[in-house]
């Protein structure tokens, strides 16, 4: 099991590599939220997402080629990583994965394989080939790494009472309840899924991980089943968790453009979805972590 002081550690490494991102309010935005938010723009990361934290984390402690499967973000993010290391990388993505984000994550130099009709046929293919399996949700080291953004933005605001993050994988939510565990008891946790991919939500209330069907246009949640290392963490830790429909998350992309001057992919709106859909779990102080900007071309049309 994870420790603060893996996160402390991790702090170190991710610190050698990027600078802390950004937290501050939003008027127009609390207006419409009906509270005070508090955005954390992990969407100024150079990967355009959070998910950089982990990778830099992780890779950090392999010397192995790696491969891995994504739909984008984790992608761009072990490139990255692996760049900045030294280290050569093998993607495989589904083979109808955004033109943008593959030549986005070719551009970091990682060799990207096209492969199967969603996460599950990508995932399949990643195991079939050489070098270290990083796995998207069970790495502990992706967690470590990703909750340095929730030690920040604890730092910066510690007077809040709720925390919302968007689930794909879960490492972003296990993250968020670890640090909020250790230096802020009094905040809830509260995850939040698109509907249209359940499977992270449905896990968490079974007590268990299950698949389930994966129908999101949301890339960043578009995961078909539960991953066993951060649902252990969820199910100690997590308040609650809420399922949004995609156009109520395509609302609050909008409306984080029009009153936060802010790009938001899909996930990274989900929990600003989320406050406006169940304001009755939400307290009057409450962070929202804008998790990535990687809108495709449809994202940023619709």
């Amino acid at each position: 099991m994870l420790t603060m002081n893996d996160v402390l550690r991790a702090r170190r490494v991710v610190a050698a590599h990027l600078p802390p991102t950004p937290s501050w309010s939003y008027p127009l935005l609390d207006e419409a939220a009906g509270r005070r938010l508090v955005v954390k723009h992990e969407n100024a990361q150079p990967t355009g997402a959070f998910k950089v934290r982990g990778a830099l984390n992780l890779l950090a402690t392999l010397c192995d080629e790696v491969v891995t499967y994504s739909t984008g973000n984790h992608a761009r993010a072990i490139a990255y990583a692996a760049r900045e290391y030294g280290r050569k990388a093998t993607i495989v993505m589904p083979a109808g994965a955004a033109e943008l984000k593959i030549r986005a994550v070719e551009a970091l130099g990682a060799n990207v394989v096209l492969h199967g009709a969603n996460m599950a046929g990508a995932e399949a293919h990643a195991q079939t080939l050489p070098g270290r399996l990083v796995s998207p949700g069970d790495e502990p080291a992706l967690v470590a790494g990703v909750a340095t953004a929730y030690l920040e933005l604890f730092e910066r605001h510690p007077d809040l009472d709720t925390v919302v993050v968007p689930v794909g994988s879960g490492t972003g939510a296990a993250a968020a309840c670890l640090v909020a565990a250790a230096v802020a008891p009094g905040c809830r946790v509260i995850g939040v899924q698109s509907a249209a991919a359940p499977a992270a939500h449905d896990s968490w209330r079974a007590g268990q991980c299950v698949r389930r069907d994966n129908r999101t246009r949301v890339d960043g949640l578009a995961t078909g089943r539960g991953f066993d290392g951060p649902q252990a963490v969820l199910r100690e830790h997590l308040a609650d968790f809420v399922l949004v429909a995609d156009d109520d998350i395509d609302r609050a992309r909008r409306l984080l453009a029009l009153r936060a001057c802010t790009q938001a992919e899909g996930a990274g709106a989900a929990g600003l979805a989320a406050v406006l859909a169940r304001p009755d779990l939400m307290g009057s102080a409450v962070g929202v972590v804008v998790t990535g900007a990687n809108a495709t071309e449809l994202e940023l049309a619709r």
